[in-house]
């Protein structure tokens, strides 16, 4: 667990910090309508991936590597194991020196996420979690506390961006029972730990593409929360992001009233 953290935490040294907020010209650019990526985002991935396969010799489900053949995405499912790596999570953020980003990676054996590594640069903050092992936060064991009693107390953050439109103003209309629910951070590396750590109640996302959710799902369900599916099943990382919809809650519990609450009508 410590040698996958210390391989981002160097990757992120080496070539992505140097690039927060100087980002030469060129340095840009568009892999997909509306998606940018970024010189640090390719170079960083290249130096995760060579030491990860060398820790352990299974494929690597890189984004930018999919982006580029999105068939390398069914190692999720085709092979007894394989690593996830999300370079830079949030490069809209990075490019527009937000300093809400992150380095994440995964570990998935048999379709089943077993260790996950969040690194957040700017923060200096790792969270790292293993199945049945536990979650943590630089070392300290995380443990969710039960929820709030009453729904209006709950907060959290609904991703509506790709939901189609009248299920997404649906979804913000039922929001209303609930405490105060924000649209999001725009990095789900960023957005996992606030559940984790006890800041956040719930996260609803419709888009869930694997290197995105893989670690922050297991880093909650190892401090003691919930993330499934809307039908209730367990979140297991999709190769080719076709699954949609995810509930994540700090209690399972109120992952049940959360789903009952947000999704009626839908």
């Amino acid at each position: 667990m410590e040698k996958v953290t210390e391989i981002l935490v160097e990757a992120s040294a080496e070539v992505v910090e140097p690039r927060f907020r100087a980002l030469a010209e060129g340095e840009v650019m568009e892999k997909a309508p509306g998606e940018v990526v970024t010189v640090a985002d390719r170079e960083a991935e290249r130096i995760i991936t060579r030491r990860l396969r060398e820790l352990l010799p299974v494929p690597v489900v890189g984004e930018e590597a999919v982006a580029a053949d999105p068939a390398l995405a069914l190692a999720l499912r085709d092979e007894p194991a394989a690593w996830l790596v999300d370079p830079v999570d949030g490069t809209k953020n990075f490019v527009a020196g937000h300093p809400a980003y992150a380095v994440m990676a995964s570990l998935v054996r048999h379709g089943e996420t077993v260790a996950s590594w969040i690194w957040q640069p700017v923060t200096r903050i790792a969270y790292t979690a293993e199945r049945g092992a536990g979650a943590w936060r630089d070392g300290e064991r995380l443990t969710l506390a039960r929820a709030a009693d009453r729904p209006e107390q709950w907060t959290g953050i609904l991703k509506t961006r790709y939901l189609p439109r009248p299920q997404a103003d649906r979804l913000l209309a039922n929001a209303a029972a609930l405490g105060p629910v924000e649209p999001g951070r725009g990095a789900a590396g960023i957005e996992y730990p606030l559940v984790a750590g006890g800041s956040h109640d719930f996260l609803l996302y419709w888009r869930t593409l694997p290197w995105d959710h893989a670690p922050g799902s297991l880093l909650v369900t190892e401090a003691g929360g919930r993330s499934a599916r809307f039908d209730g099943a367990p979140y297991r990382p999709d190769p080719l992001g076709d699954a949609h919809g995810l509930l994540v809650a700090s209690d399972p519990e109120q992952w049940d009233t959360l789903r009952e609450l947000l999704l009626a009508g839908i």
